[in-house]
């Protein structure tokens, strides 16, 4: 890339994914037609996390250090600010409604109200060490008339919302803080990444009409549903493909890093005919003898765990109620999503129609072919979530969110702000 190309670094956003196994940046732009166009990717073995949580500071920031020196190296980009991505299994949501009793009827229903009423949501009382962080309306009852959208404009006295909630623990999102900060990085704001997935993925016909976005993670599985163009339930799953890895590693006795290659390699997660017979020969360690696997053993491994996470997907769309309403089916994303068959099994188990998102909705043509695999969905949301900060960043009102529900003014940032002054407060 020429340096007359990247000039203007104002016009650059940058995505920050701290996964599990990967930590990943990616770098864009948008195009003249409005189109997302990647100008640099990079990643790194993520050492130090845990189901989407810092569990060692140093190796994180090693790795987030190496994915920012790699870019440097591609692209001639150097990185001050990122849009970070914030998952794990700490991440919890719950529905809430509230309500506002308004003293005079001759003034319409206006920002202010519905301000009152979501600003009352972040008061909630919750378990120690946790705070909201993400308050997204669902629809609102004025004087009794219920489904209504969007109040502003009418006439009443009780304004009452359903609300999902979001939280998360402060000390694991104050972790992530300092890992990007060591890395000698600000960060813009933190994102959550079910949000920055579904940017990248999912189309307006399928998040108007009922979705469920499944982003299999190496630690953790995140579930989002959507209806009607807002999110309506979400959910973590504290399991994803490295404990399939486990799995093998332990079902085949055979070292880690051979069971993920023959997971990527051979792994499926349902049973075919062509894989009787098929067998694959594994080196031996310091003079041993070859290891011989059975490709129909390897399939079973894999398929009896994928089951019982898609169970658990299963059960979350159930619980959400949306069970019924999903149209557009399921679609599945992440690096999980890559495994042989898997769409198969979640569409036999939950007789949903599925398919796999590909991070290239949004991206102009030149980009679709550097950013091809479902594992960079989250980076590539990221960039766009990044974007859409830019762009409404002047909006002050607390109650302006986007199609997926984020916040686009007093953003997960601001919230920490407010929790660490209190801290110091008290």
């Amino acid at each position: 890339m020429q340096d007359q190309e990247i000039k203007n670094m104002s016009d650059i956003i940058v995505g920050l994914d701290i996964g599990t196994t990967k930590i990943a940046i990616m770098v864009g732009r948008k195009n003249k037609y409005g189109k997302l166009e990647i100008l640099a990717t990079a990643k790194a073995v993520s050492n130090g996390v845990a189901r989407g949580i810092v569990a060692n500071i140093d190796q994180t920031v090693n790795s987030i250090k190496e994915a920012i020196e790699e870019i440097k190296q591609k692209s001639n980009i150097v990185i001050n600010e990122v849009f970070v991505g914030i998952a794990g299994q700490h991440i919890k949501s719950l529905l809430h409604r509230g309500q506002i009793v308004r003293e005079n009827i001759d003034i319409e229903i206006n920002d202010n109200d519905l301000d009152l009423l979501k600003s009352n949501m972040f008061k909630l009382i919750t378990i120690p060490g946790e705070k909201v962080i993400h308050v997204i309306p669902q629809e609102y009852t004025v004087d009794g008339e219920d489904s209504i959208h969007d109040p502003r404009g009418m006439a009443g006295v009780k304004v009452e919302a359903n609300f999902h909630v979001i939280t998360a623990q402060v000390g694991a999102v104050r972790n992530i803080m300092r890992c990007v900060e060591k890395a000698n990085l600000k960060p813009k704001d933190l994102v959550l990444e079910p949000f920055a997935s579904a940017v990248a993925t999912l189309d307006s016909d399928e998040k108007r009409e009922g979705v469920a976005l499944v982003d299999i993670g190496g630690g953790t599985t995140d579930v989002a549903i959507f209806l009607d163009n807002i999110i309506r339930h979400t959910a973590v799953i504290p399991f994803g493909g490295n404990v399939i890895t486990k799995d093998i590693k332990s079902g085949l006795q055979i070292l880690e890093k051979q069971a993920e290659l023959l997971k990527i390699k051979f792994g499926s997660a349902m049973y075919t005919e062509d894989q009787e017979n098929v067998v694959v020969s594994i080196p031996g360690l310091r003079g041993r003898e070859p290891k011989e696997i059975a490709v129909k053993n390897l399939t079973e491994i894999i398929g009896s765990r994928m089951k019982e996470i898609i169970d658990l997907v299963y059960h979350e769309i159930k619980v959400s109620g949306y069970e019924n309403k999903l149209m557009t089916g399921i679609v599945l994303t992440g690096g999980g999503s890559q495994l042989r068959n898997l769409k198969q099994l979640v569409a036999y188990i939950t007789g949903k129609e599925t398919r796999i998102g590909y991070p290239n909705e949004h991206l102009s043509s030149e980009s679709k072919d550097k950013v091809v695999s479902p594992m960079y969905s989250t980076g590539v949301g990221l960039v766009l979530k990044g974007f859409e900060h830019s762009e409404k960043v002047g909006k002050t009102n607390i109650n302006d969110t986007d199609d997926n529900g984020s916040n686009l003014s007093g953003g997960i940032i601001d919230k920490l702000k407010e929790w660490f002054t209190e801290e110091e407060t008290n």
